[in-house]
């Protein structure tokens, strides 16, 4: 099987990946949401995590051949770097979201030398913030950031924007499309949701998918 419609079916599975497009979720930001996303249950559902953790370490070795250090992002991409880690006999390591405020105040975990080729590993991307504050600790360290590997993304616009204006390549397990028509043929939702969320998914502001 394809490894998208793969790891699509396994989240959809486990809820990792939750589409509710009657029922709309909150995000902080105030934005109704078709979709909730949390990839931290793979951890706790070992047939799909071994299939999540491989595949992120087969990106790596095709996508980025050169990598010598993996960084996750802290919290979600700290598991995920650390088991593609051992996998790939990778040294790891994990970005902070702020400087320690005692012992040697560290940002930055683990053992990185300028120069060193890095990719970093997230668990999901939506618009691109939280990963690229990561990415610009590491350049500010002086590592060469290879790109980002992730589970899952939402292919927004402005994620995908913020991303390429940073120079930052990420290439993902899955992504929202997939999941999306997936979950059409398998019955989470209706067929005729896709294009619903997909709408969502080209503009979460505009709330007109959503049914009065």
């Amino acid at each position: 099987m394809d490894r998208r419609k793969q790891i699509a079916k396994d989240l959809l599975a486990i809820r990792a990946v939750f589409f509710r497009p009657d029922e709309p979720f909150t995000w902080a930001s105030g934005i109704k949401s078709p979709v909730y996303c949390d990839n931290r249950l793979t951890l706790t559902a070992p047939e799909v995590r071994d299939h999540v953790e491989n595949g992120l370490a087969e990106l790596i070795r095709t996508e980025y051949p050169e990598a010598e250090v993996l960084m996750g992002t802290s919290t979600a991409g700290i598991a995920h770097a650390a088991i593609t880690a051992h996998i790939l006999g990778m040294p790891m390591g994990y970005v902070r979201s702020g400087a320690k405020d005692h012992g040697r105040k560290n940002q930055i975990e683990g053992r990185l030398e300028p120069g060193q080729k890095v990719v970093v590993v997230e668990d999901l991307i939506s618009t691109g913030g939280s990963v690229l504050e990561v990415v610009d600790v590491l350049r500010e360290a002086g590592a060469d950031v290879l790109g980002v590997v992730s589970i899952f993304t939402y292919g927004m616009k402005k994620g995908l924007e913020r991303l390429a204006a940073a120079n930052v390549k990420n290439i993902s397990l899955t992504d929202f499309d997939m999941v999306a028509q997936t979950a059409a043929e398998e019955n989470y939702i209706r067929p005729e949701d896709v294009d619903r969320l997909i709408a969502f998914r080209n503009n979460p502001s505009d709330e007109s998918w959503i049914r009065s």
